[in-house]
């Protein structure tokens, strides 16, 4: 996969999740009004008292017009983004109004998705920035890397602490999780909650995540851990309904295809 080959499927990629996100937005307005449960007028007291230009400068972005009015500059960013690929000022705008979005929900609206959404619009902005005033091999390269290690190192991070904690070891974690699921709680005779199904999915959780570095070895091998990586956030998709996770993960593959099997070694 080529600097631009890499870059076009990044762009798309994210195109894809950022329209999800922002189509979300929309549709969660009346939970944003003054009867709903995302209210700033509640939100805005974690704020600094000290920093009433802060507070003044978010009271205005926040206002439910004005609000409106910013979902659709980035609903037409998206639609930038997906139509003709990554640029400097449009990155630029994404990352802002994506840091924006974080401050309106108290630093995450859903989590993983949001923290990995802004590794890749960090990643695209680095990466445009850098191209600025680098070759084009080596222009992007630092976006990509930016986004592979915080992708890879996420998933290593998330199969070490399962390896540390005993009811990920002993299958009892799963089980709990499923139980909180949309289609939950199991029914007393579903198979996951036979000991040894539970624990053997348990630890090829733990097992696959912790192997994550791995991938950087081989394109053929990131080309199967991508794959699988797919399915497991699909899978997540069907039984929590975090469906932004599927989208945010997926945005993040291009660019761990790229950089894998190209260590300096």
């Amino acid at each position: 996969m080529s600097e631009l080959e890499a870059l076009r499927w990044l762009g798309w990629s994210l195109g894809v999740s950022l329209l999800v996100q922002t189509l979300e937005f929309f549709r969660l307005q009346r939970d944003m009004s003054s009867d709903g449960v995302w209210v700033w007028d509640v939100l805005r007291k974690e704020l600094p008292k000290n920093a009433p230009n802060a507070i003044r400068f978010f009271d205005f972005l926040f206002d439910r017009k004005i609000h409106w009015i910013h979902l659709s500059a980035r609903l037409l960013a998206v639609c930038g983004l997906l139509l003709l690929g990554p640029s400097l000022w449009l990155m630029v705008f994404l990352f802002l109004s994506h840091v924006a979005l974080l401050f309106r929900f108290r630093g995450a609206f859903n989590g993983g998705s949001d923290f990995l959404s802004l590794v890749v619009i960090t990643g695209l902005l680095l990466s445009e920035l850098t191209h600025e005033w680098s070759p084009l091999e080596w222009g992007y390269r630092a976006g990509f890397w930016y986004i592979t290690l915080h992708t890879v190192s996420s998933y290593f991070i998330s199969g070490w602490v399962k390896l540390k904690r005993p009811e990920w070891r002993d299958g009892s974690a799963l089980v709990m999780f499923l139980d909180g699921g949309i289609y939950g709680p199991l029914s007393p005779k579903s198979l996951f909650r036979l000991r040894g199904l539970a624990v053997l999915c348990s630890w090829s959780f733990i097992v696959w995540e912790g192997l994550a570095p791995l991938v950087l070895l081989s394109a053929d091998v990131a080309s199967v851990y991508c794959l699988v990586a797919a399915l497991f956030h699909f899978l997540v998709f069907w039984f929590f309904g975090l469906n932004r996770f599927f989208w945010a993960w997926c945005a993040a593959f291009p660019a761990l295809l790229y950089c894998a099997g190209r260590l300096p070694l």
